[in-house]
């Protein structure tokens, strides 16, 4: 093999592939500049470049060989050559060992420490190939899941637990050094490890924790559903409790009413977010802990995978100096994701960008954040009050729970801003009539809503084992679907493999957008009920959430009850 290297800069193997314009070449090596990453750890960060065309250009640069790992088996043989711990920290996995050679694949080829304590480690020479990191950590969710099948959560613990650094402000190390023992020492702490690191490992959204009259039942959320895990022993179920009370900074000896906190980790090459709601039941404190991965936010709405009406609409809304977006939805339906999205295309240098949430789910750099708190009334009314006297361009109000609330974001958006917002109602119309039984006059809504947009998030078929299906009639049926909507169409159903959670993997957004012209400002005016401005929007072009559903199903990215589940029958 020729080890000589490419001579040239990976931005120009980038530029020859037409992967990154020329014109935009600059301003991304700025910006990586002063963040102080490395050019390709900022493009595929920032998801300017796949993982697949970076993997490629590396490859080119390095001299060395690319390999795919969407198709790869661990070979037992192979998995106890390095530590699992060091495979994770290092995201390397060893594809094949010849003699004192051992061959692998490696997310990040310009990481020479990491060869080098491999090869400490093993006493192997090593020969690197270079793979996508996602695949990478797909290949090594694998083969943790396959290392504790059949196991229990006490087996599990003989493993000593999993490496995980907990990020904590200085002010509550003390508490933490006093109370560590009431968390039962090192065993404890390696289950709750444990739980964390799996969690984050099977991409779970919540994991739970739920005391029951003879155990104690561990579940995570993946992909919208509810999956039960190995649990924990029923008699460490103080211990547990405590350990996570302690992590998030709350009161261990209360453990009579509700308690909210949250905690930072550091583990598998990635920082998260936990926010904790501990609620006491008959059999114990039920533990919800909710994962915000600031990684897996989509960094445009370009990159949330909308159809073009949606997305044409969307990105019109944000780019008007003034007036007030809404989205609704059901709690989990992907609204916070959603609105970052919209920021993070707005968020330059010369806008002045102001949210008020409750509570701060993701810290995004060049973004003024307040977090809510009710016991010392900073409140959203209260806050956007003083928000308004900083000379705000762009405002994002976390949810218009109230009349104070609706009537003075209206206002601020009636006067120059633009503003964003939540909403609980089931389609989009419903956010305008939602806002008059609040108090808000049509005649101001009428004057500032650009757009109205109700959301859901779709389970996507896993493409390794998906396989194509008939249409039941009945189903279509019961469902008031034209029995010929789907005819020619190729449809697929859900089976399952190890790569995916029952035949799905990873969830994906549907929205019904309501962009707000003269007619339906007309119909505000006028006092038109949800139904009525639903059908005045059909009949502009607006595609509704079980129209935008089945066309997923068409495109072979969901299945058809999947599409149901969340759209419903209408």
């Amino acid at each position: 093999m020729n080890n000589t290297a490419y001579n040239g800069k990976i931005s120009d193997i980038l530029l020859a592939r037409n992967i990154i314009e020329a014109g935009e070449l600059e301003k991304i090596e700025k910006d990586a500049s002063t963040k102080g990453m490395r050019l390709e750890k900022y493009l595929t960060e920032k998801k300017l470049v796949t993982g697949i065309q970076m993997t490629l250009a590396l490859a080119e640069y390095l001299n060395i060989k690319p390999i795919t790992l969407s198709h790869f088996t661990p070979n037992p043989e192979l998995m106890d050559v390095i530590p699992k711990e060091i495979m994770a920290k290092r995201m390397a996995i060893p594809i094949t060992r010849l003699g004192s050679n051992l061959t692998i694949a490696i997310g990040d080829p310009f990481d020479l420490m990491a060869i080098d304590e491999i090869s400490t480690i093993t006493g192997l020479s090593i020969t690197s190939l270079v793979a996508p990191e996602d695949e990478i950590g797909e290949a090594l969710s694998k083969i943790f899941a396959q290392s504790t099948q059949g196991l229990d959560m006490e087996e599990l613990m003989q493993g000593g637990g999993s490496d995980i650094e907990i990020v904590e402000d200085k002010e509550s190390e003390a508490s933490l050094d006093e109370m560590l023992e009431s968390a039962e020492g090192a065993p404890v702490i390696r289950m709750v490890n444990m739980i964390l690191v799996e969690a984050l490992r099977t991409g779970a959204s919540d994991i739970h924790i739920e005391p029951m009259e003879k155990r104690l039942r561990l579940r995570y959320r993946i992909d919208g559903a509810l999956v039960e895990r190995p649990s924990p022993p029923k008699a460490l179920q103080a211990a547990v409790t405590s350990r996570i009370k302690i992590m998030s900074d709350l009161d261990i000896a209360e453990r009579r009413i509700p308690q909210d906190g949250r905690f930072n980790i550091k583990a598998l090459s990635k920082e998260v977010d936990l926010r904790v709601s501990v609620l006491p039941t008959s059999h114990g404190e039920k533990i919800v802990m909710r994962i915000l991965d600031k990684s897996s936010l989509s960094p445009s709405l370009a990159s949330l995978g909308l159809d073009k009406i949606a997305e044409d609409a969307m990105t019109y809304a944000i780019q008007q100096p003034h007036g007030i977006i809404l989205v609704t939805g059901p709690t989990g339906s992907g609204k916070t994701t959603t609105l970052y999205s919209c920021l993070q295309d707005i968020n330059k240098p010369d806008i002045n960008i102001i949210t008020c949430e409750d509570p701060v789910e993701y810290q995004i750099e060049g973004i003024n954040q307040v977090q809510m708190n009710a016991n010392v009334g900073l409140t959203f009314a209260s806050s956007l009050r003083s928000i308004l006297r900083q000379d705000p361009d762009v405002i994002l109000v976390g949810e218009i729970r109230d009349a104070e609330t609706a009537e003075i974001s209206i206002k601020a958006a009636l006067t120059g801003h633009l503003v964003l917002s939540t909403l609980h109602t089931n389609d989009a119309p419903g956010a305008v009539t939602r806002l008059i039984d609040m108090g808000t006059e049509p005649f101001m809504l009428g004057s500032c809503l650009i757009l109205a947009q109700a959301q859901r998030l779709y389970r996507r078929l896993c493409t390794s084992c998906r396989k194509t299906t008939t249409i039941n009639e009945k189903v279509l049926k019961a469902n008031h679907i034209n029995p010929h909507y789907f005819s020619g169409d190729k449809i697929y159903k859900a089976v399952g493999c190890p790569r995916c959670n029952n035949g799905y993997k990873g969830r994906g957004a549907i929205m019904e957008v309501m962009l707000v012209n003269d007619q339906i400002r007309e119909g505000i005016l006028a006092g038109a009920t949800a139904g009525e401005l639903r059908e005045i929007a059909r009949a502009n072009g607006m595609l509704s959430l079980k129209d935008v559903g089945l066309t997923r199903v068409k495109d072979g990215l969901t299945s058809l009850e999947a599409a149901i589940e969340v759209t419903g029958g209408e």
